[in-house]
C-alpha cells in the first residue's frame, strides 16, 4: 500500500510526489528568447564578447551584465537533512531543490543548488571561495553540528557577501516572530520569561543567542544528556561557550528539572518530551514544540497545560516555518548591497514577520501563514532599511 502524506486539505500519495521530484524540479529560463539569428548574435558570439572584455575591463560590470549578482547558493554536505540525518550529498539535492524553488516563489530570487560530497570544512570554504564569481549569496543549509558553526564563521570571513546558515538563523528568525507574537496576544513581557530549548544543535544555539539578544536573560539549554551547565565536563567548546551565557540559575539534571516552572518550551530536538514534564510549567505557558515530523509533544496534549501552542508542521495552527524568513531576508540583503547579514538585520526580520500579523492575532494565529504573499517584501523592506541603519 503506498505510503501516505497529510497536508491540512488533501491526502498526497508516494506515486503523486515521486511523479512530481522526476527530472528535478528546477529549470533554466531564459529572459528573452533565441529564435532569430540577430537574438543568437546578441546573446551568444559574438555579441557575448563584448560584455565579457567590459567585464575583464571593469570586473565590477558583473554586477549589471552577469545573474551571479542576485544568484543565491544553496549549498549542503548533506549531513543534517531534515529529520533524516546524515544523508550524504546525492541524497540530500531533493531537498536543496526544494529551497532553490521557495526561493523563486517567495524572495523572487533565482538560485541554484551546490551539494559537496565532503565534509571537510577546509574543503567546503576553498570550494565555495573558488566558486564566488558564480553566486552572489550563500544560504549554507543542513550541516551538521558544531562543524556548521565553523563553517559558516569561516565562509563569512572569506566571502564578500551575505552567507547565512538557514537551519541556524532562518529558524532563530521566526521563533523570535512567533514569540513576539505569543508574548503580545498573552500580555506577557517577553524579558520575564523563564525559557527552556531542547536541543544544542546549530538551531538551539542560534535560537538560544537571538533570545538572549532580545532580552530574554533566562534561557536554559537541553542537550541529550541534559541541561547545559558549566559543570558538565562532556561538553564541546561551543556548548562549553553556551554554558557560560545561559541557565542563570545553574539548574542541573534533565528536561525536568528544567521544565519545572518554566513558561516557555521550545522543541529544536527529535527527543520527546513527556507530557508530565509539561504539565509542570507554569500557568500561561507558552509551547512550540517544532521537530517534524514529529513533535517532541502531541499539540493536543499541550494544549492542556499552555495557552499558546506552536509547531513546526502545516496541519496545526502556529506552523513556525523558516519560508518565513529566509527569502525576504537573502533579497533584502541583496536589494542593499550588503556584505553581511547582521544581526540587527535578523531582527528587523523578526519584527517585520510580527507587524504582518497585525489585526489578526490570536492564540492560533501568531505568526503570518507560510503562503502569505505579504511576508517575504515586509521581510526584505525591513533587512535593507537595516543594513543601512
Amino acid at each position: 500500500m503506498a505510503e501516505m502524506v497529510r497536508t491540512p486539505q488533501v491526502v498526497i500519495d508516494d506515486e503523486e510526489i515521486f511523479a512530481a521530484h522526476e527530472g528535478g524540479k528546477l529549470s533554466v529560463e531564459l529572459k528573452a528568447p533565441l529564435d532569430t539569428q540577430r537574438a543568437l548574435s546578441i546573446a551568444y558570439t559574438p555579441g557575448v564578447a563584448q560584455v565579457s572584455r567590459a567585464i575583464a575591463n571593469d570586473p565590477a560590470l558583473a554586477a549589471k551584465y552577469t545573474w551571479a549578482n542576485r544568484l543565491v547558493a544553496v549549498v549542503s554536505d548533506g549531513s543534517a537533512v531534515l529529520g533524516l540525518g546524515d544523508i550524504g550529498a546525492a541524497a540530500s539535492l531533493p531537498v536543496m531543490e526544494g529551497k532553490s524553488a521557495l526561493f523563486k516563489t517567495f524572495g523572487g530570487l533565482d538560485s541554484i543548488p551546490i551539494v559537496l560530497d565532503t565534509k571537510d570544512p577546509d574543503e567546503i570554504v576553498e570550494t565555495l571561495v573558488r566558486l564566488r564569481p558564480t553566486f552572489g549569496a550563500v544560504n549554507l543549509e543542513d550541516i551538521s553540528a558544531p562543524r556548521c558553526f565553523e563553517i559558516e564563521r569561516r565562509v563569512i570571513e572569506a566571502l564578500d557577501c551575505p552567507v547565512m546558515h538557514d537551519d541556524q538563523h532562518g529558524t532563530a528568525i521566526v521563533v523570535l516572530a512567533a514569540l513576539m507574537g505569543a508574548t503580545k496576544v498573552l500580555d506577557r513581557d517577553m524579558a520575564a520569561l523563564r525559557v527552556v530549548i531542547s536541543g544544542a544543535g546549530a538551531a538551539g544555539v542560534a535560537c538560544a543567542n537571538i533570545l538572549l539578544a532580545a532580552g530574554i536573560p533566562d534561557v536554559t539549554v537541553l542537550d541529550s544528556k541534559g541541561i547545559v551547565h558549566s559543570g558538565r565536563e562532556d561538553l564541546n567548546s561551543f556548548k562549553a561557550e553556551l554554558a557560560e551565557r545561559t541557565n542563570p540559575a545553574g539548574r542541573t539534571g534533565g528536561v525536568a528539572e528544567a521544565l519545572d516552572g518554566a513558561d516557555m518550551f521550545l522543541g529544536l530536538s527529535a527527543g520527546v518530551v513527556p507530557e508530565e514534564a509539561v504539565a509542570t510549567m507554569a500557568p500561561g505557558g507558552i509551547v512550540f514544540a517544532l521537530s517534524n515530523p514529529d513533535p517532541e509533544i502531541h499539540p493536543d496534549a499541550a494544549r492542556k497545560y499552555a495557552a499558546v501552542v506552536a509547531t513546526g508542521r502545516s496541519d496545526f495552527p502556529n506552523q513556525i516555518n523558516n519560508v518565513l524568513a529566509f527569502p525576504g531576508v537573502f533579497r533584502g540583503a541583496l536589494d542593499a548591497g550588503a556584505r553581511r547579514i547582521t544581526e540587527r538585520m535578523k531582527v528587523a526580520a523578526a519584527e517585520a514577520i510580527f507587524s504582518v500579523v497585525g489585526d489578526d492575532l490570536a492564540v492560533d494565529h501568531i505568526v503570518p501563514s507560510a503562503l502569505d504573499p505579504r511576508v517575504a517584501p515586509a521581510v526584505a523592506a525591513a533587512v535593507a532599511a537595516a543594513s543601512e541603519s
